[in-house]
């Protein structure tokens, strides 16, 4: 029997998921939807947003409520997930290289499904930097403008006028510098229909695509921007939260006995009109951003809905396996920061949910890591695995969420060390066990090294780094010996 699911933004018709590629010989088709700076402000995990389709794909797929990435930044984090390696091999450890220029002849993912027959084909932004030889038709890419009120398009107005203040140039110490040209309003709360944004521009070009794809097995790529900066979605979904209810980050300030340099400077915010240059930004500032980032998610959350429906309008759904992923975190004032950039776990916890045809829906709590991604789909499509991957496939925790699994996940975030001059030359690595986070910030080709260590048994908002209590010595000897081993030594 179909179900109605009506939240007062889009009443969307699900069929049910029945069988797998049930009929022999038959290919899984791919609907793979990316999305930007989403952390798992999501109903299904828990959080206060709303995202009613969203929430559905999890209740009839496998959500994993412990997924990380492998780098808090896009451009790193989105060329791992694609390549199937981990940063130090792809060498996109910022937006400074693409991975192209270290590993050449990769195969990507969807260059993977390409040369396997699939039709390859991306919407929107799911590389970086777009990777042409991944698809088998140029990405589609939306033309919409990103502001659409009066004032919105005033501040821009005077932002290119105004030659007095053409760039915020930023101390990062040791004589670094970053420079940025002011930005427009950090969200604004437009009175328009979702096509007049991007994201719904995005949607109606992928479902329009989806009417023509029954005749040849595809991997389709759909890449949301919101809840990126700037944050701006329609007004009605601004409308569904009373800016009342919504509740500051309970974590404002660094955590106690960390290195200064763990934490961030939220640069990415600071640009944008009316932000300040320096210190915090008011609790009037927080509760608006905050409110904006959630109506973003929901806006964001109506566009997969529409992709949903339209997969099953077109009778595709019963044959395709869907992976929703957040490209990395985000703090939502969270150690008093605003933006990804670190590695702690606002900014490495992502969401991550599958649904694959004919599946038991589940949860699992396992770590998994975004590296993952890759060997799962080749696995559930059964098509060919490199050996080269630094991934392991999740398939069998959708069979079993509750099975054994690996013992860690790793990510890493690039960082000025004061005292060591070049940017590209400190490095935190980080380790999230069932209980603890450890990060060790080195430089290599110097004997400097600064420990976190967090117990998410107790502090689970990782406010208190205990590395240097006395009685952890042999806790932190331990962690760091197997962070030293590395990824492979953490699979069962």
């Amino acid at each position: 029997m179909h179900r109605i699911i009506s939240c007062g933004l889009v009443a969307l018709l699900y069929c049910p998921i029945v069988t797998l590629a049930a009929q022999a010989g038959e290919r899984m088709n791919v609907l793979f939807i990316a999305v930007d700076d989403l952390r798992p402000e999501l109903g299904c995990y828990g959080s206060p947003a709303q995202s009613p389709h969203i929430d559905q794909l999890a209740a009839e797929g496998t959500l994993f409520e412990r997924a990380y990435v492998q780098c808090a930044l896009c451009m790193p984090s989105r060329a791992s997930v694609l390549t199937g390696r981990r940063p130090d091999t792809t060498g996109v450890v910022d937006f400074s290289i693409p991975f192209r220029e270290v590993i050449p002849d990769v195969l990507t993912l969807p260059q993977l499904f390409k040369n396997n027959g699939y039709e390859a084909l991306a919407f929107g932004k799911i590389f970086h930097n777009n990777d042409s030889r991944s698809w088998s038709e140029p990405r589609w890419k939306s033309d919409r403008p990103e502001y659409h009120t009066e004032f919105g398009k005033q501040v821009l107005k005077w932002i290119k006028e105004d030659h007095r203040r053409l760039t915020y140039v930023w101390d990062l110490g040791d004589g670094i510098t970053k420079t940025k040209r002011p930005g427009g309003l950090a969200w604004e709360a437009p009175e328009v229909p979702d096509s007049a944004l991007r994201d719904g521009h995005i949607a109606d070009a992928a479902i329009e695509k989806l009417a023509t794809l029954a005749e040849k097995p595809f991997f389709l790529a759909v890449g949301f921007h919101k809840p990126h900066l700037p944050f701006i979605a329609p007004k009605k979904y601004f409308d569904l939260y009373d800016p009342d209810d919504i509740e500051p980050a309970p974590n404002p300030d660094p955590p106690e006995a960390a290195p200064n340099f763990a934490t961030y400077n939220w640069n990415d915010l600071r640009h944008y009109y009316g932000i300040p240059d320096v210190g915090p930004v008011s609790a009037d500032q927080a509760r608006d951003l905050k409110h904006a980032y959630f109506a973003c998610v929901s806006y964001m959350d109506a566009q997969v809905g529409r992709v949903l429906y339209s997969l099953a309008e077109n009778g595709l759904a019963q044959n395709t396996v869907v992976v929703l992923w957040g490209d990395h975190g985000w703090q939502l004032g969270e150690h008093g920061m605003w933006d990804k950039h670190s590695n702690y776990e606002t900014s490495t916890h992502a969401p991550l949910i599958v649904r694959v045809p004919g599946q038991k829906p589940g949860r699992s709590r396992a770590l998994v890591e975004f590296v993952d991604i890759y060997p799962a789909l080749a696995e559930l499509c059964d098509l060919p695995l490199d050996p080269s991957l630094e991934g392991s496939s999740f398939a069998p925790l959708i069979r079993d969420p509750d099975r054994s699994w690996k013992k860690a996940a790793f990510s890493q975030y690039r960082r000025v060390i004061p005292g060591y001059g070049d940017v590209s030359r400190g490095m935190g690595y980080s380790m999230r066990t069932d209980r603890y986070r450890i990060t060790e910030w080195v430089v290599p080709g110097t004997d400097f090294s600064a420990v976190e260590l967090y117990d998410h048994e107790t502090d689970s908002e990782e406010n208190r780094n205990i590395a240097n209590r006395t009685e952890n010595a042999d806790l932190v000897s331990s962690l760091l010996e197997k962070l030293h081993a590395g990824w492979k030594a953490q699979i069962p």
